[in-house]
C-alpha cells in the first residue's frame, strides 16, 4: 500500500501491513523566502480520547514537549526534519486518535497567514522507511488560514488507520486548543 489521499479519504495501515508496530509521520512544507520576518510553522501532535479531546496537557507533542506522557508519541531528533514517531503497539487503550496539525507561530512581527506556503505534505512511513501513504494539502486557501489539521491516526476496531483531513483554521492555535480541549483539563 502506498498512495496519495484526498481530503476526507482514509487508509488502513495495520490491516494492510500485518505486524506494523511503528510509524513515522513526516510533515513538510515549502515556503517563499522572505526578506523580512517569515512565517514560522510549528508542527504538533495531539493525543486524544474517544471524544476527540486531548488526554492531558502532557499529551500535546511539540517543540517544547518532545513526547507524550506515556512516551508512545515523540518527535524524532533528525535535524530539520519534522518527524514524529508513533509506537502503535504501546499507545494506551484510552487513546482513540492522534491528530497532526501545523500552526503559525503567533509572533506579532511575522505574517498572519500561510500565504507564503506553497505546498504542505504529511507522509506516513513504516518501520522499514517505506512510505505507506501521503496527503498533499491543497494550497488554494493558504491566504485565509493560520493553522491546519493535516491528518490523523485513529483506531478502527483493533486496527489503526490514517485519515487525510486538510481542515484550515483562521483562529490559529486558539482554534486548535478549543477544538481539542487543550489547557482545559
Amino acid at each position: 500500500m502506498s498512495g496519495s489521499l484526498v481530503p476526507g479519504a482514509n487508509a488502513a495501515l495495520t490491516a494492510e501491513n500485518p505486524g506494523l508496530q511503528h510509524v513515522v509521520v513526516a510533515l513538510a512544507w515549502d515556503q517563499i523566502p522572505s526578506r523580512g520576518p517569515s512565517a514560522e510553522l510549528v508542527p504538533v501532535a495531539i493525543v486524544c480520547d474517544v471524544h476527540g479531546r486531548v488526554l492531558s496537557d502532557e499529551d500535546l507533542v511539540f517543540f517544547n514537549q518532545l513526547e507524550s506522557a506515556d512516551g508512545s508519541v515523540r518527535f524524532l531528533d533528525d535535524g530539520d526534519a519534522e518527524e514524529i514517531d508513533v509506537d502503535l503497539g504501546n499507545v494506551p487503550d484510552q487513546v482513540d486518535t492522534i491528530v497532526f496539525a501545523v500552526y503559525l507561530d503567533p509572533d506579532p512581527r511575522a505574517p498572519k497567514d500561510f500565504g507564503s506556503v506553497r505546498s504542505m505534505t504529511i507522509r506516513v512511513h513504516g518501520d522499514d522507511g517505506r512510505e505507506l501513504v501521503h496527503f498533499d494539502m491543497p494550497p488554494d486557501r493558504n491566504r485565509m488560514i493560520d493553522a491546519v489539521l493535516l491528518g490523523e491516526l485513529y483506531r478502527h476496531r483493533a486496527d489503526w488507520k490514517f485519515r487525510a483531513v486538510g481542515q484550515g483554521y483562521s483562529t490559529g492555535l486558539a482554534g486548535i486548543r478549543a477544538d481539542y480541549g487543550i489547557g482545559q483539563r
